[in-house]
């Protein structure tokens, strides 16, 4: 028996039963309702209690993060759409035409973030149309966060539904 066989039957290569690929959803979500738009939520939380300087330094750093994004979408928003576009429909088709798990796996983390994405885009422009400060600034990051968690969470009870199908049509322990 070589050492290859050993190292695969010892940890399991496939996604929804390896714990490496739970660990990156968990810590992808963690991480995405953390920064709003490029913000750490404790400045959010810290403007709301002190205000003063805190509020200046979120409004700056929201305003840099929303000029960054926005400009961004109007260079090459189009191309990245399109590209993005073209990444999960491969991924759709590698993993469920194909039946390839790794590729079910990879929307499964990727066709939510896209939806984050686009709600990030959507949120910089309104707080740019509406020139948001203060208390409205707040509720704003604060409202896009509590979406973002919904879309997590709905995110993360889809995948591990499609994960224990996987592994029970598949059978955990097959070789």
């Amino acid at each position: 028996m070589d050492w290859y066989q050993t190292l695969f039957e010892m940890i399991d290569m496939r996604s929804f039963s390896n714990l490496w690929f739970w660990i990156a959803l968990a810590v992808m979500w963690s991480t995405a309702s953390h920064w709003v738009l490029g913000v750490p939520f404790d400045m959010v939380l810290r403007a709301r209690r002190h205000g003063g300087e805190a509020q200046v330094d979120l409004e700056d750093i929201v305003r840099i993060n929303v000029n960054r994004l926005l400009y961004i979408s109007q260079v090459s928003g189009l191309w990245l759409l399109g590209l993005g576009f073209f990444v999960l429909t491969s991924l759709v088709l590698l993993g469920f035409a194909y039946g390839i798990e790794f590729a079910q796996a990879l929307l499964l983390l990727g066709f939510p973030m896209s939806l984050v994405g686009l709600l990030s885009l959507s949120t910089a422009r309104l707080i740019r149309i509406e020139g948001s400060t203060g208390d409205v600034l707040q509720r704003r990051l604060m409202r896009h966060r509590l979406y973002t968690q919904i879309i997590g969470m709905i995110s993360i009870f889809v995948t591990a539904l499609w994960g224990m199908y996987q592994n029970l049509s598949i059978g955990a322990l097959a070789g």
